[in-house]
């Protein structure tokens, strides 16, 4: 998309009094996009940046005053993920959130935005700016959420914002100089098309999360229900146990390690290993071009491209060489510096041969293969559960970047379910026997339509119906700027 910019010859008193008397070129800059039709958004929605909070006492525990940060943003969702809370301090104004807001990352991840639709008590971190929608323009919250989604916002705030010593910072003032696009064709049609294809998106997105949270349920509730009569009893290492492992960090040797052992080796049912000739580890071409053209060969997949809930973001890859996927296989993340504590290793991604075609996957992760389907499905649930990331950050090694070897994968025990049991954990995953087809909906009816649909999706489904609804938002973003007439359907 063409970004023409300006810069004023002269700059007259108001416009300095309008920038509190900045000095700084960049604050004077304008903005000549084909479509002159839109809104300032700080004319339309408040918008409040983060507080500084090394100062303010945090916890574990929980307060009920939450500490938001860039990592609670799970896709275009809110999603409490950062453990820590504040301890109530009355020096401080903690936000309460009852009605729909978005949060903006304004340093770093500048334009990464999330949004929160239920309620929220806590306070927003330095670096992340909140905005509310002010309920007296003819766009509602969702339309702005999809503009703020767009590449062109983030490269507008990119381009406003100077660019600091270490890194850019975006202040509230730049904020308020972006702009919200407004259809000069069918107003009110493509305004409300926007809406709904966010408000889809939105709600596929806090679907999926449900649902990762109830395949976490049920497993869970299967193991502890189905005991042996074996109870676990804690006791400290001994010099067999530690000649056994061959390992002197405290982690194997924790109780909260040895109890989720007790509990998936002490099911009923019993339990399995993964077969040691069904694993492979990834590896880096040394010569290859990767970029998001859909046209190369291949799809290429690292640690960073799969989510907590086991879903993959796709980028392509060419290289010379053999590449290691051409079949249905689940991918572990063996090796990450996300988290600190290996909370994130272990943690699975489906990867669909008949959506993905042929692939490569990186040395930062395993390949697990010649599976039924249904059993690979159920191991990659199983990992992605809160009870497998304790266990996994117990089992995994290394100060600076946690890692899991192929023999620590092959010493994790997975639990012998019912085959019932293990398809209706699966189908909350994935269910291949829906399809998506929303060519005949209306504005009337697509949401209705979208919501029955995702009552039976499964994570994987909802993700992939997600993704096609973003790149549909996109498009649809661009053609009103670029003053573009927009195609209201739903194929």
């Amino acid at each position: 998309m063409e970004k023409p910019i300006n810069i004023p010859n002269v700059i007259n008193f108001s416009d300095m009094l309008e920038n509190d008397f900045s000095f700084s070129i960049l604050d004077y800059k304008q903005f000549n996009f084909p479509n002159t039709n839109c809104l300032l958004l700080g004319t339309i929605c408040s918008i409040e940046q983060g507080t500084f909070v090394d100062n303010i006492d945090r916890t574990k525990y929980d307060t009920g005053l939450s500490y938001i940060t860039i990592r609670d943003f799970e896709g275009y969702v809110f999603s409490k993920k950062n453990n820590d809370y504040i301890i109530p301090k009355s020096a401080y104004s903690f936000l309460k959130i009852d009605k729909s807001t978005i949060f903006v990352s304004d340093a770093g991840s500048i334009g990464k935005a999330t949004f929160v639709k239920n309620e929220i008590n806590g306070i927003n971190a330095d670096g992340i700016t909140r905005i509310n929608y002010l309920n007296n323009s003819i766009v509602d919250i969702y339309y702005i959420f999809a503009c703020i989604q767009n590449p062109y916002f983030t490269e507008l705030l990119k381009t406003i914002a100077p660019s600091g010593s270490t890194q850019q910072n975006v202040e509230v003032k730049h904020f308020k100089k972006t702009f919200i696009p407004i259809p000069n064709k069918n107003i009110n049609e493509t305004i409300k098309y926007v809406s709904l294809l966010m408000q889809a998106v939105i709600n596929k997105e806090m679907i999926a999360l449900q649902k990762h949270k109830n395949i976490s349920s049920i497993i869970e509730k299967e193991l502890l229900q189905n005991q042996t009569n074996n109870a676990f009893l804690y006791e400290m290492p001994r010099i067999k146990e530690v000649e056994e492992f061959g390992r002197l960090d405290t982690g194997v040797y924790s109780e909260q390690f040895k109890e989720i052992q007790h509990k998936i080796k002490n099911y009923s049912g019993g339990y399995f290993h993964i077969d040691s000739h069904k694993i492979k580890s990834g590896s880096t071409p040394n010569t290859r071009h990767i970029s998001s053209d859909s046209s190369l060969k291949y799809m290429w997949v690292t640690p960073t491209a799969c989510s907590d809930c086991g879903l993959l973001t796709e980028e392509r890859i060419i290289f010379k060489g053999t590449n290691n996927i051409n079949q249905d296989c689940i991918l572990l993340i063996n090796r990450t510096s996300k988290g600190g504590i290996g909370e994130y290793v272990g943690i699975a991604g489906f990867y669909n041969l008949t959506d993905f075609g042929n692939g490569q996957h990186n040395q930062g992760m395993y390949q697990v293969f010649d599976y039924e389907k249904e059993k690979l499905l159920f191991m990659l649930c199983f990992l992605n559960t809160p009870l497998m990331r304790k266990y996994c950050a117990a089992l995994s090694v290394g100060s600076k970047m946690k890692e899991l070897k192929m023999e620590h994968f092959l010493q994790i025990p997975f639990p012998s379910f019912p085959e019932e049991k293990q398809k209706e954990i699966v189908k909350l995953y994935h269910n291949s026997a829906i399809g998506y087809q929303a060519k005949d909906c209306t504005l009337d009816d697509f949401l209705e339509f979208d919501n029955k649909y995702n009552q039976n999706a499964g994570i994987y489904e909802l993700d992939k119906t997600a993704k096609q609804l973003k790149t549909k938002l996109n498009l649809v973003i661009n053609n009103i700027v670029n003053d573009k007439l927009v195609n209201i359907d739903f194929t």
